[in-house]
């Protein structure tokens, strides 16, 4: 079955790559900021928990997931409730809320890469941990659907192949 791909891959002013997902949500930007900010909103749809003090140079702590050890990631930039950024294992996350009216909200991550093969791989597993982010903002409740062997991670990641993503990087517990 292909998998419908909503990334893209592109190169930033900078020269540094990056894999960029949008996202319209009928929320205000205040609740999408809540899904983005919040450790127990996070946890539903992001890879790990995600504990942040919210603050440039303010530390952000990751644990809960099995692919990988708990550790440590700074925060870049935070401009309540439209912009905030931090360090995630050396890849940077870059969360862009923009209102579209009063209850409608334009959510845009966009992923840095610190090295270009992994765009197929994060690619899909982005796919995976918004698609439980959509289906938390329709109301929906979602237990592990981002996780695990019934996760359609592998779908999306032969799809983003075939779109011509670089590819090549290790994937976590790829036996699993």
């Amino acid at each position: 079955m292909p998998a419908d791909l909503t990334g893209t891959f592109l190169t930033l002013d900078d020269g540094r790559p990056a894999i960029r997902f949008s996202r319209e949500y009928d929320h205000s930007v205040d609740r999408v900021w809540h899904f983005v900010t919040d450790p127990d909103e996070l946890a539903g749809w992001f890879p790990s928990r995600a504990e942040m003090d919210l603050r440039p140079g303010g530390a952000v702590t990751f644990s809960g997931d099995p692919a990988m050890e708990e550790f440590t990631g700074t925060m870049i930039a935070v401009d309540p409730p439209r912009h905030l950024s931090f360090d995630w294992g050396g890849d940077e996350l870059h969360f862009d809320l923009e209102p579209l009216g009063a209850t409608r909200t334009r959510f845009t991550l966009t992923n840095v890469l610190v090295a270009e093969d992994t765009a197929a791989r994060n690619g899909a597993g982005w796919e995976v941990c918004l698609s439980a982010l959509d289906a938390k903002a329709r109301g929906e409740k979602v237990e592990g659907a981002h996780a695990g062997a019934e996760a359609p991670w592998k779908g999306f990641y032969d799809g983003y192949v075939d779109a011509g993503f670089p590819a090549g990087a290790e994937i976590p517990r790829a036996d699993a």
